[in-house]
């Protein structure tokens, strides 16, 4: 975690520094674990193959969770967000070998509100694809 980012310090504009977070099989199967979520597409690469995927997908909400890691760690404090919002826009495929996927997260901050709430757009990609889409969190500073 960094330091507590300030309100005052902050601009339209301010970029976080972009973070890349690994993919793997077994991060997946840890997720299914945590969540409950034991669709095989995101397990079995035969199941989710014959449903049309090119491979097994992380979960959405898995996705989504990094993508918001990027946020809460450049606030400094994980209950600073307020409002977080995604439209999942591709998938994130994780191939079965050593080095799986990644997702590269990037944020700026896009708007500053009254009481020290800024909001961040943030982009998440993987494998040259923008995997979520109208992403966008509003933070409260201190």
């Amino acid at each position: 975690m960094t330091a507590t980012v300030r309100y005052a310090d902050v601009e339209v504009g301010t970029e976080l520094p972009e973070r890349t977070f690994p993919v793997r099989r077994l991060d997946l199967v840890r997720y299914a674990g945590a969540s409950g979520d034991f669709n095989p597409i995101h397990w079995n690469e035969r199941v989710a193959k014959s449903v049309g995927l090119p491979n097994v997908i992380a979960h959405g909400m898995f996705t989504m969770a990094e993508a918001g890691r990027l946020v809460t760690d450049w606030a400094g404090d994980p209950g600073a967000l307020v409002e977080y919002g995604v439209r999942f826009s591709a998938p994130v495929v994780v191939p079965d070998d050593d080095t799986g996927a990644e997702i590269a997260v990037s944020g700026v901050v896009s708007e500053k509100r009254d009481g020290n709430l800024v909001v961040v757009k943030i982009t998440a990609r993987s494998g040259g694809a923008k995997v979520l889409a109208r992403s966008s969190a509003v933070v409260r500073l201190a």
